[in-house]
């Protein structure tokens, strides 16, 4: 449709009063603006005002998860910071009705009653020999297995990763006694390295899930172009993919470690005394009276350091290998 018609003048009519006649709605438009504010004026005002919706939206956001960051941190991290606190306390505070949070006495008589006892520092070697090796049984299992996985894509590959994580779902009771039973019986029984043996099977699934995670996000076409330069496959994997994923590796050592750390159960049932572990010894704290609790919270505070400036230690990696996608939603 033409938006102007060009009508020739009448014979004996001035030319100048031709004038052009311009259709409805070119005529409207052309008046668009005239009563109240231009269109371009509008425009700018709703784009500013999506703008600060927009922003207050990240706001209210971003206050949010702060809120829920900082009740997570007082969840979490009270019953650490009470413990540190009592275990400064003499011991009438510690009994005392109601608890007190500070000390009423500042005291380190339950830190040298804690060292002081016999077997104690046997105990906290025996967790670092134990968490060690159990940690790099469960890296050198657990990263083949996850690269074969995730580079031999088949369905039983995936099924197996399903069922490593099933067997987390077992209850430790039901296989802690059977454990021991074997250990036994093939003479390792109270050793470091039967226990070790016995974390493994707690961590080594978990393990197995993160590296296959990890592994999925390294780009293929590394491996390839290492293999034109003439490595093999186990030579791209230790040469090429090993140094990518090598914040993965710290996170899974981490998670391994820390199974291996804490854990009570197989240690109380696997072990008599030449090898057992500080969760152990700090679980036999008792006194005519009860349990000693100020120095069970001293040998606890003590037995967080390692982990801690683990931790701190690994920072850098643990970062690496989060972004690197290996803990998943």
């Amino acid at each position: 449709m033409s938006a102007q018609s060009t009508t020739k003048p009448d014979a004996g009519q001035p030319a100048t009063d031709y004038r052009p006649r311009h259709s409805g709605f070119v005529s409207a438009a052309s008046h668009l603006g005239t009563a109240g504010q231009p269109a371009p004026e509008l425009t700018r005002k709703r784009r500013s005002r999506n703008r600060e919706g927009l922003e207050a939206g990240r706001r209210s956001t971003r206050t949010l998860l702060w809120i829920i960051l900082a009740a997570a941190l007082v969840v979490y991290g009270f019953p650490f910071v009470y413990l540190v606190l009592t275990s400064f306390k003499t011991p009438i505070d510690t009994i005392a009705v109601p608890p007190t949070i500070l000390p009423r006495e500042w005291t380190l008589e339950n830190y040298t009653s804690a060292l002081g006892r016999s077997g104690v520092l046997a105990s906290m070697i025996n967790s670092v020999q134990t968490a060690v090796i159990s940690t790099l049984l469960s890296l050198v299992l657990a990263v083949p297995a996850a690269y074969g996985i995730t580079r031999y894509k088949t369905p039983s590959g995936q099924v197996f990763i399903m069922a490593a994580l099933v067997t987390r779902m077992v209850p430790p009771v039901a296989i802690g006694i059977p454990l021991a039973s074997m250990m036994a019986s093939a003479g390792l029984a109270d050793t470091p390295i039967a226990l070790a043996i016995a974390h493994t099977t707690i961590s080594l699934p978990l393990s197995i899930w993160l590296m296959a995670s990890f592994f999925e996000a390294v780009p293929r076409d590394l491996e390839e172009a290492a293999t034109v330069d003439g490595c093999s496959r186990l030579g791209a994997l230790w040469r090429v993919v090993i140094p990518v994923v090598s914040g993965g590796i710290a996170v899974t050592a981490i998670f391994a470690f820390l199974a291996s750390w804490n854990e009570f159960l197989f240690a109380l049932l696997m072990t008599a005394v030449r090898s057992q572990t500080t969760p152990v010894v700090i679980a036999n704290f008792q006194t005519q009276f009860g349990l000693d609790w100020g120095s069970m919270t001293a040998l606890a505070a003590v037995f967080s350091i390692p982990v801690i400036l683990l931790t701190l230690l690994l920072q850098r990696k643990i970062v690496a290998g989060m972004t690197l996608g290996a803990v998943k939603g």
